[in-house]
């Protein structure tokens, strides 16, 4: 189940919430939350809720012994158990077949046959999550949780629980017992989740469709059988279809996952939830340094915070600044998927933060319109290696975008093409970007003096959230093209 499926929106999400406000008291409406997320997430995965399952109960069981253990040599086994579990439950369902491949490849024959398992959906995120609570237990920074049901609710809100934000527990630890429901933020959340779904049934999925017709499907790519017969329709695609199918790529992906947040975010607000932002423009960065810190904003202060601070940061000199970096853009990579090409993705876009750090940070800072389009570059060529898994496909692409397949620079039906959607690809660039945004707030101020103003945007934040859900359900009527893109990660 997605958030932007019919069944969400005119069953789950309605019948939950009739459920949610007719309970009384916080532990009743706690949960119903934990019910409905535990039917959301074995909706699609009844086997694999087990794992979720069990990683709450060990992490809660861990941080409880944390919290009571009397030596620091004590608290540490503990954490370590925690950090064993964690990381080797992901680390078997995710990266076990490509640890197994490579190992056969490297050795020259099939030492071990890579078993034929399924990645559970979200494992990536409430993992995180998970460790994030019990190091935050460790450090003292919040209280052990005593009531384990807490924890599971905490790790699994379906909210959040398969696609982000990666939730911490000191951000919502208050909430989960003391948080008052109020008609400002159920407003605001409302609103929240009409653009996102508006973002991804109206905008991300018909990118989509427009990617797979131009480029690949993620199941071609994926598909090693017909590896010769894909490379031959990417390397005999015109230029102008590559740099457009990519472009249309890399809005998707940001209309894709920011959806997600939107909804997620939105509702929380409705539940009393508030959730930290997760986008917040990445695409109008002047630098690849701004950009990662407007991009799954989530997960980059997850490795900063635990990953790149406890290995020393920046206090031990350039060189191990540089080593952590490292290994922080490498695993940035691979959390995204067992595959070289998200490694490879995530060292990319490690030499040009060192680049833009050592040698042209201050020259982009001059520059006015040029560190936009070079960020824009930087990020466009990293979408290429993010989508395409083999990296045959990613040399079949860069080539052809500069012709050096021998394909057409452009043909009769490649720019018809790019004719037909030029529109939507305006409207998709400002989705990208806060102008809408601004000119809300712009004629909020407005309306602080005119009456005119005032009414308009009145009548804009009443009426517009449900224009943007009907349009959305009507989309989505008969539309089976609906992925998220990260429920792969």
């Amino acid at each position: 189940m997605v958030f932007s499926s019919l069944l969400f929106v005119l069953a789950f999400l309605p019948i939950q919430s009739i459920f949610y406000f007719t309970a009384k008291d916080i532990t009743k409406r706690n949960i119903i939350l934990l019910v409905f997320s535990l039917i959301f997430y074995a909706w699609g995965e009844p086997v694999y809720v087990l794992i979720l399952l069990g990683m709450s109960f060990f992490c809660w069981l861990f941080s409880l012994k944390i919290s009571a253990a009397q030596t620091a040599t004590n608290k540490k086994l503990w954490l370590a158990l925690a950090a064993v579990v964690c990381i080797g439950t992901i680390g078997f369902f995710k990266y076990i077949g490509f640890f197994i491949t490579n190992l056969n490849h490297m050795a020259g024959k099939v030492l071990l046959t890579p078993p034929a398992i399924s990645l559970p959906i979200g494992i990536s995120f409430y993992t995180f999550q998970l460790l994030t609570y019990v190091v935050d237990v460790y450090r003292g920074e919040v209280p052990a949780q005593k009531v384990y049901w807490k924890v599971l609710l905490y790790a699994g809100l379906f909210h959040q629980c398969v696609a982000g934000p990666i939730v911490r527990y000191g951000d919502i630890a208050y909430e989960i017992d003391n948080r008052v429901e109020n008609l400002d933020d159920m407003a605001r959340g409302v609103r929240r989740f009409a653009v996102g779904l508006a973002k991804k049934s109206l905008l991300a999925n018909a990118c989509g469709a427009v990617v797979d017709t131009l480029l690949l499907s993620d199941d071609l790519i994926g598909d090693a059988s017909a590896l010769a017969s894909n490379l031959s329709l990417l390397q005999g695609r015109s230029a102008l279809t590559l740099w457009v199918g990519m472009a249309f790529y890399m809005l998707q992906i940001y209309l894709d996952f920011s959806a997600y947040s939107d909804m997620a975010i939105g509702m929380g607000l409705m539940c009393g939830f508030h959730y930290k932002e997760n986008f917040s423009y990445p695409y109008v960065s002047s630098s690849i340094t701004e950009f990662w810190r407007r991009w799954h904003i989530s997960l980059g202060s997850f490795f900063r915070d635990y990953v790149y601070i406890p290995m020393g940061g920046n206090r031990k000199g350039a060189a191990r600044q540089i080593f952590n970096l490292f290994v922080v853009w490498a695993l940035t990579g691979l959390w995204h998927g067992a595959s070289w090409n998200f490694v490879l993705w995530g060292l990319y876009f490690f030499v040009f933060l060192m680049l833009e750090k050592f040698v042209i940070g201050e020259r982009l800072k001059e520059t006015r319109v040029l560190k936009h389009v070079y960020v824009l570059a930087i990020v466009f060529f990293g979408w290429v290696l993010f989508k395409f898994t083999n990296l045959s496909m990613v040399g079949a692409v860069l080539r052809g975008m500069f012709c050096l397949n021998k394909n057409h620079i452009s043909t009769f039906e490649s720019l018809r093409f790019a004719g037909s959607y030029l529109f939507f690809f305006f409207i998709c660039v400002i989705a990208c970007t806060p102008l809408v945004k601004n000119a809300g707030r712009i004629l909020a101020r407005m309306g602080k003096t005119n009456m005119i103003a005032r009414k308009t945007y009145g009548v804009l934040h009443a009426v517009l959230p449900a224009v943007l859900i009907i349009l959305s359900v009507l989309s989505l009527v008969g539309d089976s093209y609906n992925p998220f893109l990260y429920f792969q990660f």
